[in-house]
């Protein structure tokens, strides 16, 4: 009885091992020269395959089932992050009905799509379509997990598509690349959507892309848990234009004219003298330049005079500002206990001075801030870890700050548009979990952060790379040596990207803590040029901010010509920047002649120099002062632009300041100056220009040149008034 069991059990059983060889020997022999054909024919690979196919139909967006609660009773890992547990939720919950391995046609997983049963998110697959047929065979071999190869990279096709002119298509195409060196076209089964669909119109079956107006626009290529950016350029203008008059003076302005000529862009004209030493004070210094003691060779050389000003306390304080804006140093109080005390905002900010004044490279101030220890009211970088309250608050803003990436979505899930797991996030997380949080800073060695999909500690990990050994003390080390190598890719990135924003009005990269592969930089080799040029200069932030304003780039006009007026990041003229409210109520001070007091602080003090953002000031509030809470580089004020706007026309700012008595006007007067003269000065320091034409005919009609200043006090008032009321004075333009 055993030998005939055994024998009808054998027979099965070998035809199980030899069918699927002689299903492989056959397929090779039908479609020897036809690779592709034979693999889709083959096993289905549910990594590589399926989950492709649901991210392409849409399935697993963060609108249907890829959302935090799923929908309909069934979840998906957004965009296929966890294809193991996809399968897990397709194959064995909702009580294994969503499969039905003996009539795969009644599959729910098949009818659903399909529309063939209702479904809330329509037709998302069409009957006999190449998904559907891969799907149902798919269950017809017993719907299983099979990953059979690993993929290493995707290539999309073209990366960068120069258009003739608008309405020009481009065909898509996207290869993977897997571990085993084997190549599969992907481009059936990647999803490509334009960033801006009012933009560029994609057609799915054919896979190609059609730009409907002229700019710059992207495409994203998703495939698996890849993401990748299609560049469009189309150009502005139908007319090729002339070169640029001006001569390249550096590596920028090579860049720069380079997609200008493309985008067949004019430039505007080169400003002169005055305009640019009032924009460059503005931005190395934070002051109007008759404002502060400094001279300027005549006529003037602007690369002696950007020198003097990197060389100035002037620019330490200045800086100081914007790196503890950066770093939101302030002081604050919760209900239960102090987060960040007075002493250690003023004693992080005081560091940071230091480190400005003897010119310390980046990368160190990088690494001695991410390995700090010690007292929190002593001076240096302790305190940055009294600002964040926990190791997962503390991940999201080094991310922020020292790589440009908003890591925080992948603390619930992986990132949607990035390279980013959990595993990224949960694993730097675990690195500030080992620190105290309290007035001194210490290592605590029993400290950890709970991974929210295994519940158990996580392990320590450098972001995109490898986990860190069980016995490591201090994963902060490792994490601040990875970051600050010569060949990481976010590190000098960031900071030259927001260098360059501070002097160029936006960022190669917006916003400029998004760094990311579906977010490319506008001029993406100038961008590597300029971290390259950074990393081999010692990390100075002087030479990049030099670099910069010597270019011819930096000193165009930021009025719009003939052309260019719809240019908004090419850099054809100069982009004109609101003055930051620490900066514009400096120079209000400064036109007035009257100092401020910013609570305890002594009259006269700079907003500047204020050395914690928790000092209150009502004044700078309205001004649109950020709340150092939260990042400030891409917050809009707390007031809005219309109650900054009434608080100047009517608030206590100008209006009890103007005529005060000991001010500039005051002492103007005083002095015997005439009506022209004292009109003249006003403009000077507030504009760095005397009045033009259509001005002085304006101002002859408030004021009497012949008449003495002493009896028109109420006129020259109301023009100094809607001086530091104007756009031209409250920007730097």
């Amino acid at each position: 009885m055993r030998t005939k069991i055994a024998a009808a059990i054998r027979i099965p059983l070998l035809m199980l091992l030899v069918q699927p060889m002689i299903e492989h020997v056959t397929s090779s022999l039908l479609h020897a020269d036809e690779p592709k054909r034979e693999r889709a024919s083959g096993v289905v690979d549910f990594k590589n395959e399926l989950i492709p196919m649901f991210t392409k139909s849409g399935c697993n967006t963060g609108k249907c089932h890829g959302s935090a609660i799923g929908r309909g009773e069934f979840k998906l890992s957004l965009y296929g992050g966890n294809p193991k547990a996809d399968y897990l939720e397709i194959k064995h919950r909702f009580r294994g009905r969503r499969v039905n391995l003996s009539a795969p046609d009644s599959s729910l997983i098949y009818l659903k799509p399909l529309e063939l049963m209702e479904h809330g998110g329509g037709n998302v697959i069409q009957e006999e379509s190449e998904h559907a047929l891969l799907l149902k065979r798919w269950i017809e071999q017993g719907a299983k997990y099979i990953e059979n190869r690993v993929l290493s990279h995707v290539e999309v096709t073209p990366q960068r598509f120069l258009a003739e002119k608008v309405n020009d298509a481009t065909q898509l195409k996207a290869i993977a690349h897997y571990s085993d060196g084997s190549t599969l076209d992907v481009t059936s089964m990647t999803q490509f959507a334009a960033d801006d669909p009012s933009a560029v119109t994609i057609n799915t079956e054919k896979a190609t892309a059609r730009a409907n107006r002229p700019g710059r626009h992207i495409v994203i290529a998703r495939y698996s848990t890849v993401v990748l950016p299609v560049e469009i350029l189309v150009p502005m203008n139908t007319q090729q234009v002339k070169s640029s008059p001006e001569k390249a003076t550096n590596f920028i302005d090579e860049h720069i004219h380079g997609t200008l000529a493309e985008l067949r862009l004019p430039v505007s004209s080169e400003i002169g003298d005055s305009e640019f030493i009032r924009r460059v004070s503005l931005d190395l210094v934070g002051r109007l330049p008759q404002s502060y003691p400094a001279t300027f060779s005549s006529p003037l050389n602007r690369e002696q005079a950007v020198d003097q000003l990197l060389q100035s306390k002037q620019f330490v304080a200045y800086y100081t500002h914007k790196l503890a804006k950066l770093f939101r140093i302030q002081s604050k109080v919760d209900k239960n206990r102090v987060v960040t005390t007075p002493e250690a905002a003023r004693a992080f900010h005081q560091w940071i001075s230091r480190q400005l004044n003897d010119q310390v490279g980046y990368d160190q101030l990088a690494r001695d801030i991410i390995t700090a220890v010690g007292d929190t009211a002593s001076p240096g970088p302790a305190a940055f870890f009294t600002l964040a309250e926990d190791p997962q608050l503390q991940t999201e803003l080094v991310t922020e700050i020292f790589m440009g990436s908003r890591m925080k979505c992948a603390n619930c899930h992986n990132h949607p548009l990035d390279q980013w797991t959990q595993d990224d996030f949960h694993g730097l997380a675990a690195m500030f979990a080992k620190i105290t949080r309290k007035a001194v800073i210490r290592l605590n060695p029993i400290g950890k952060n709970i991974h929210p999909n295994t519940g158990e500690a996580a392990v320590m990990k450098i972001p995109g790379g490898e986990y860190l050994p069980a016995a490591t003390t201090d994963g902060r080390v490792a994490f601040a040596n990875w970051l600050t190598e010569p060949d990481n890719p976010y590190f000098a990135k960031a900071i030259v990207n927001r260098l360059w924003k501070q002097l160029m009005g936006r960022g190669l990269v917006e916003p400029v803590d998004d760094f990311r592969a579906t977010n490319p930089a506008t001029h993406p080799d100038l961008l590597n040029e300029l971290a390259n040029d950074f990393i081999q200069n010692g990390y100075d932030i002087r030479h990049t901010l030099r670099l910069i304003c010597t270019s011819r780039a930096y000193a165009r006009s930021s009025v719009a010509t003939k052309g260019n007026q719809a240019d908004d990041r090419y850099y054809s003229h100069v982009t004109s920047k609101p003055l930051e409210p620490e900066v514009l109520a400096d120079s209000i001070s400064d036109v007035l002649g009257v100092g401020t007091r910013y609570e305890s602080t002594a009259i006269g003090t700079r907003a500047i120099e204020l050395n914690d953002g928790g000092i209150r000031s009502d004044a700078l509030d309205i001004l649109g002062r950020c709340d150092l809470t939260n990042s400030c580089e891409n917050a809009s004020s707390q007031v809005g632009p219309l109650a900054t706007k009434l608080h100047l026309f009517n608030g206590e700012l100008l209006n009890d300041r103007i005529g005060a008595s000991g001010g500039r006007l005051d002492r103007l007067i005083k002095s015997g100056a005439t009506v022209t003269e004292i009109i003249h000065d006003f403009y000077r320091i507030a504009l760095s220009r005397l009045p033009n034409a259509e001005e002085k005919t304006f101002l002859i009609s408030i004021v009497d040149p012949a008449r003495p200043a002493a009896q028109q006090v109420e006129e020259l008032e109301d023009i100094v008034w809607g001086i530091l009321c104007c756009k031209e004075f409250s920007t730097n333009h």
